[in-house]
């Protein structure tokens, strides 16, 4: 196993199980789901790193380790869940297989589509049924993680009002509400009370989330690509 010239994703497997063996690694046998949750986000957010270090360079070295760093989460999590006896690699491959099928109709099936709309609204339909009588699902705004970064998630969850519950994505609806909270912010000028401040900036936020969630754009992404170009900007 040591110092082969090539390794396969089954001698990875093989790596995994001796770092966490008894006679294993002294750091990796005490990893548990919850203690591994920030490796996750991290390794999460350097992939999309080197999505960008490709776009910018046209180098797919990082790319490729980052998505190694990614691999190593899920198959220690996986390890872990074996030790547990909740369910293996073998488990998480075969289930991802059978959505991956069981979602794509017109791939595997008979279903026609005519377009990109109807595999989105087949894939909708496919995963509510998936999601009928599932105990760790209140409610169909709950389908959406606490943990996602606030953005995502409140663009999530205004989709599925608007959805679900009632139509509340109104582009020009929500222009007003962005003109009346900076209005209100204007009139009270820089003495405004703190907590009203971070009202109207709540309210601000949602609604930049809103029409985000309108225009089909990953308001993180935007956020994230402003962020950058403040650095370059300061960093000529």
């Amino acid at each position: 196993m040591v110092n082969k010239e090539k390794y396969s994703y089954e001698d990875f497997l093989e790596i995994i199980k001796a770092l966490r063996a008894p006679d294993g690694c002294p750091w990796d046998r005490e990893q548990t789901h919850d203690s591994l949750r920030p490796c996750m986000l991290e390794e999460a957010y350097e992939f999309l790193s080197s999505v960008r270090i490709l776009e910018e360079t046209g180098s797919a070295d990082n790319m490729c380790e980052e998505l190694g760093d990614l691999l190593l989460q899920i198959v220690m999590h996986a390890e872990i869940a074996g030790e547990e006896g909740l369910f293996t690699m073998d488990d998480v491959v075969n289930e991802i297989s059978r959505k991956m099928v069981r979602r794509h109709p017109h791939v595997f099936g008979t279903t026609e589509v005519s377009g990109v709309s109807d595999v989105l609204n087949n894939w909708d339909d496919i995963k509510k049924k998936e999601k009928e009588g599932k105990a760790w699902i209140e409610s169909p705004l709950r389908e959406i993680p606490a943990e996602h970064p606030a953005l995502t998630r409140a663009s999530k969850v205004l989709k599925k009002v608007n959805k679900v519950y009632e139509p509340i994505l109104d582009y020009d609806a929500s222009l007003d509400k962005l003109g009346a909270s900076i209005e209100a912010l204007k009139q009270q000028g820089k003495d405004i009370p703190q907590e009203e401040l971070e009202k109207e900036l709540g309210k601000m936020l949602m609604e930049l989330s809103a029409i985000a969630a309108e225009k089909k754009i990953y308001s993180e992404q935007l956020l994230i690509d402003c962020v950058e170009e403040t650095i370059k900007k300061y960093e000529k």
